[in-house]
């Protein structure tokens, strides 16, 4: 039995001896997709293709820490029910052994093509990287190509996640990078085929204007255009927090600019944050058959205390989060939650009028809509979004996983604060403000038998609520 064959089947058979345990725990999601065992982070290969939607993404099946890690497989006909497919990356050849990292995909001759980071350590622990290929012609079963890129001069071996996309007939390739000075950097690749790259350098680095000192190593990159403009959205590692801003252990955002594909520059103005959360990382979007640019993200930090969360005993742990459309207004990125997940919805929603103080329960699977100014939502007892009328300032408040302290995210909303869309999820929260100006997204883990929801208005409010579906998620 050789390498692939064998972890191919270790994988399986991990799943179908822990799911059903998985599932039961109280905090498994009920509409998001996350891991039927061991741990989930990045999204991979996130494409819609021949009518389906597959988000790949990091795998480690055998625990629930990191190391080398497969790619993982979802597929879904209306991004609402997930079907988990067999591993589509094993970590079984010379230039992957010690991971399937990070990548993209793209649809070229009747084939879905996933171009990823293969991570290969000696006894030392010294990193070599290498971008290679797979390809396939049913979207679920996968032949590697090998290596592609081989590292070039000027860049430590941190140098992955490559995010592959066409423009003018020529396909490009972005990919993040660290420099020899341990710069955070963003490197571009062309070819005319997917198969020969050609270096075409460094679009923008930390050290550029207005990006000084903005991390040691930027992750995860992509870049897409939106009205007339192009977006270039990546994680970058390293930064220092700064008040209300950058908060997490590593962040993400995006920046507005053009991409100069002659010249292989890109002229940008400032770094944003797109997430004001605790959990939001890694992020990766596609062009669907409607025209709809949907990022989807990864509800986690690397390095961010995650061995304590309360999932890891019941052998899982991360999950995605929603698929949401973006939209760009006066400079800024709006994400909002997609009309197929009206589909969720189990039956009529509770509609009513607050002035003041309101107290029910709810599904641990809900969606709420305030249209109004609230003062203060509590979930669970657990989680409480408030608001400022006074500063501006919004806040999610929730006790730390790891000590029970409380711990506080909050943003400035310059026209006020007009409408809430909530997604609770079990152990998940998703808070879109302004019709997804701002978004909040974070892990909850309340007491599993408390169902109460509590919301204070500065004044007349309307207020729908729903309960949503708890079965998305099915294996082969």
């Amino acid at each position: 039995m050789n390498e692939d064959v064998k972890l191919r089947k270790q994988a399986d058979d991990a799943v179908n001896q822990h799911f059903q345990h998985v599932k039961e725990d109280a905090y498994f999601p009920g509409y998001h997709t996350a891991p039927p065992v061991g741990l989930l982070n990045d999204p991979n290969g996130w494409i819609q293709w021949k009518g389906r939607y597959h988000l790949f993404f990091q795998w480690m099946p055998f625990h629930t820490g990191h190391g080398a890690k497969l790619w993982g497989h979802f597929t879904s006909e209306n991004l609402v029910d997930w079907q988990f497919e067999p591993a589509a990356l094993t970590p079984s050849d010379w230039f992957d052994k010690n991971g399937c990292y990070s990548g993209s995909a793209v649809a070229d001759e009747e084939k879905l093509k996933v171009f990823y980071t293969g991570n290969v350590k000696d006894t030392q622990g010294n990193r070599k990287t290498y971008q290679c290929s797979a390809e396939s012609r049913d979207g679920v079963n996968f032949d590697k190509k090998g290596v592609r890129i081989e590292l070039p001069e000027g860049y430590t071996p941190h140098f992955r996640d490559p995010k592959v996309w066409k423009h003018d007939n020529l396909w490009y390739m972005v990919i993040g990078a660290q420099t020899i000075d341990k710069i955070g950097s963003a490197v571009l690749f062309a070819s005319p085929d997917l198969e020969e790259w050609t270096h075409r350098g460094i679009l923008t680095h930390a050290e550029e204007e207005p990006f000084e000192k903005l991390g040691y190593m930027w992750e995860c990159p992509d870049i897409f255009k939106l009205e007339d403009k192009d977006i270039f959205l990546f994680s970058p590692q390293g930064l220092v927090s700064q008040g209300i801003h950058y908060n997490n252990q590593y962040q993400c955002g995006y920046t507005v600019g053009h991409l100069n594909y002659e010249k292989s520059n890109f002229s940008h103005g400032e770094f944003i944050e797109l997430d004001r959360g605790f959990e939001f990382y890694a992020p990766q979007t596609t062009l669907d058959d409607k025209g709809r640019r949907i990022l989807i993200g990864w509800m986690g930090v690397p390095e961010q205390n995650e061995a304590a969360q309360p999932t890891v005993e019941n052998g899982w742990v991360h999950q995605m989060t929603l698929p949401r459309q973006l939209a760009l207004q006066k400079g800024k990125l709006y994400q909002r939650p997609l009309e197929e997940f009206k589909q969720l919805r189990t039956g009529e929603a509770k509609r009513l009028i607050i002035d003041g103080e309101y107290f029910t329960s709810i599904s641990r699977t809900s969606e709420v809509e305030l249209i109004g100014e609230a003062e203060k939502v509590s979930i669970f007892d657990y989680a409480l979004l408030s608001y400022n009328s006074e500063t501006g300032l919004a806040t999610l408040e929730r006790p730390s996983y790891v000590d029970g302290t409380k711990e506080t995210r909050s943003c400035y909303l310059p026209n006020g604060l007009e409408r809430l869309h909530i997604f609770v999820d079990h152990s998940s929260l998703e808070v879109f403000i302004n019709d997804g100006e701002e978004v909040f997204t974070a892990r909850i883990f309340a007491q599993p038998g408390n169902d109460s929801l509590t919301i204070n208005t500065r004044n007349s409010s309307q207020v729908q609520i729903w309960s949503l579906r708890n079965d998305t998620i099915h294996i082969r």
